[in-house]
């Protein structure tokens, strides 16, 4: 690569970096200006996240919630689609191509047409307006995604490798947990990662399954936070809130990013 173009890949670098990071960091810098400063006048100071802590039944407890939430998602999420995963590659049932093409094609169906079916079968579960169903509707939102990752990266591992740990002794299960779950790890980080992602900023379905507003998650009370009342919107508040909101999700991408660019490279997309 010549001089010329590495200066232009750097430039262009640059130049992208500057484009993602400048709205963040507008917001945090909208985030620690006055109440008086959102009329044009000028202040500095953590009166808008004051404001936000004490907004509607308090930031501790929609964090909680969304926290909640995630957590069950996540959960559910990783250890169905783990199993499904090695079961599609590893156990030669009947049928298991047909399976997988079909779930695969509930990715193309918008979810909004499956909620009202959930918002039922939450119902006679005995689930409505609980941070557990609504955990369960957000794992069964992911599975379709969460097993095309997880049977690429149980069909990238050698068979020889399980074949060796039963000659060793091991059992199925002792095999799948001792040798194959290590190699799909970073399979199992992104699945986890994609999962969390999606169900801390999910917005559609906490609005509908949930009706209590002690239990609403994050960014259903930044949306009533935003609705405001007799018309006056706290844009200062919201702003801190999309800060807050947004920090998780920053620190778990950043933790966890080593694994999530090995789940993609190491034939986690093979198809």
């Amino acid at each position: 690569m010549t001089r010329t173009r590495t200066g232009a890949f750097y430039l262009t670098g640059a130049a992208l970096a500057v484009l993602f990071l400048l709205p963040m960091l507008w917001t945090v810098f909208s985030s620690v200006r006055g109440r008086e400063a959102a009329s044009g006048g000028d202040g500095w100071g953590l009166a808008n996240y004051q404001r936000l802590l004490a907004y509607g039944s308090g930031l501790g407890t929609y964090l909680t919630n969304t926290v909640v939430v995630a957590v069950v998602a996540v959960s559910v999420t990783v250890v169905t689609t783990t199993l499904g995963g090695y079961a599609m590659v590893r156990l030669p049932f009947p049928g298991r191509n047909v399976l997988f093409l079909v779930t695969l094609a509930v990715l193309m169906v918008p979810y909004t047409t499956i909620l009202v079916p959930l918002y039922i079968l939450l119902g006679w579960l005995g689930l409505q307006n609980s941070l557990v169903g609504l955990g369960l509707v957000l794992a069964v939102l992911q599975l379709p995604f969460g097993l095309f990752m997880m049977r690429n990266s149980f069909d990238a591992l050698p068979a020889e490798l399980e074949e060796a740990a039963l000659v060793d002794g091991c059992t199925i299960t002792g095999a799948l947990r001792r040798v194959l779950l290590r190699g799909v790890l970073p399979g199992i980080v992104t699945v986890a990662l994609f999962s969390f992602l999606a169900a801390w900023n999910e917005f559609v379905a906490p609005l509908i399954f949930l009706t209590d507003g002690s239990k609403f998650t994050l960014p259903v009370a930044l949306f009533n936070l935003q609705s405001g009342s007799l018309g006056s919107v706290d844009f200062g508040a919201l702003q801190a809130g999309v800060v807050v909101s947004a920090l998780p999700c920053v620190a778990v991408f950043l933790v966890l990013q080593r694994y999530y660019v090995r789940g993609f490279t190491s034939g986690a997309l093979k198809g």
